[in-house]
């Protein structure tokens, strides 16, 4: 039998879990019992594995690591019901989630990353840097945690949560590929959706290896000199750079692009910009999400222009359909662009 003294068994796909299986000397149909173990009974105790050969959870339990991430607090709002999670990891560092339910709706805001290299300006994870990428498990004992505290059914995941989901791509795909297994969570593809601040490259990558993930850019700006003051990154990859790479996207009715706007009052929220940014737009079949901003404690403020900046974008639109999100969890720092563990 091998040693592998802190590998994470949490974040392995059925093909590892099966490779686990027969270097140690097991039938290779073990790797599926513990992938279903894991990811359809959310089953993280070893013991209570019943049709797993006591040897191979002997195996399991002195080589493998399970328990990726505690809870260290819960935040509740007084205003909706979301909760926002504190979660140590096994280094003592801290991430954020948040779980939000709406009416039949149980959607889970997951950090893919500890802090965030972007820096966008608007955004609270940026000011903390990059500490370092979550591993798959990480990510998926998220979900696995709050399922557990929470009795509604989870329906919808977004990765907006800490971190830029695109600078730690493979490990974002590959727990999104557990949630959607029929063995796994079981989520239909159209039920996770991907937000990234525009790393050009990954995007590539995305829709060359035609992903079926819902994709979110996060736009907030209808010029390159605006965004490139919001994003730092969009001097590096601009505007006309990541539309002309998304027009290659297989768009369909169920899974239309999403652009995120962050209205930020005086900065991005004029009639011209929502003129500029329906001209921008224009040919492209999308959802536009305008997202009131939320207070960071920095120079920015919430918008005063909503309405009209919302009313301007209508009267221009073509093949785009305007939303206003839902800001969830204000009260608890848990909204778009708060997320940030004060105690790092």
């Amino acid at each position: 039998m091998s040693s592998d003294t802190n590998i994470n068994l949490i974040g392995k796909n059925l093909q590892e879990l099966e490779e686990l299986c027969e270097k140690n000397n097991f039938p290779k149909f073990h790797g599926m019992q513990l992938f279903k173990w894991l990811y359809n009974k959310t089953n993280t105790s070893i013991k209570d594995m019943t049709n797993i050969p006591e040897k191979l959870k002997t195996v399991i339990s002195h080589n493998y690591n399970i328990n990726l991430i505690k809870v260290e607090q819960k935040f509740y709002s007084k205003e909706d019901d979301t909760i926002k999670y504190l979660f140590k990891t096994k280094d003592k560092r801290l991430i954020e989630s948040v779980s939000m339910i709406d009416d039949s709706r149980h959607t889970l805001c997951i950090s893919s990353q500890i802090g965030c290299s972007v820096d966008c300006s608007f955004c609270s994870t940026g000011k903390m840097g990059i500490i370092r990428n979550l591993d798959t498990g990480e990510i998926i004992e998220q979900i696995i945690s709050i399922k557990h505290n929470r009795k509604k059914p989870i329906t919808n995941i977004v990765f907006m949560g800490m971190g830029e989901p695109f600078l730690n791509y493979n490990n974002v795909i590959k727990a999104c590929e557990i949630l959607t297994s029929p063995a796994g969570f079981n989520l239909s593809t159209k039920r996770i959706t991907i937000s990234t601040s525009g790393i050009l490259p990954k995007i590539e990558r995305y829709i060359n290896e035609k992903q079926k993930y819902k994709l979110a850019i996060s736009l907030n700006a209808s010029n390159n000199t605006m965004r490139n003051q919001l994003i730092p990154i969009n001097k590096k990859w601009p505007i006309e750079d990541i539309l002309n790479t998304i027009k290659k996207y297989q768009f369909n009715k169920y899974k239309p692009i999403m652009f995120e706007y962050v209205l930020i009052n005086g900065i991005n929220d004029s009639s011209n910009n929502a003129k500029e940014l329906a001209s921008l737009l224009k040919g492209i079949p999308c959802k536009i999400n305008i997202i009131p901003y939320n207070t960071i404690n920095n120079d920015y403020k919430r918008s005063k222009n909503i309405e009209i900046f919302i009313n301007t974008l209508n009267k221009y639109k073509s093949n785009f359909r305007v939303l206003i999100r839902k800001n969830k969890g204000q009260d608890i720092n848990a909204a778009c662009g708060q997320l940030a563990t004060n105690n790092e």
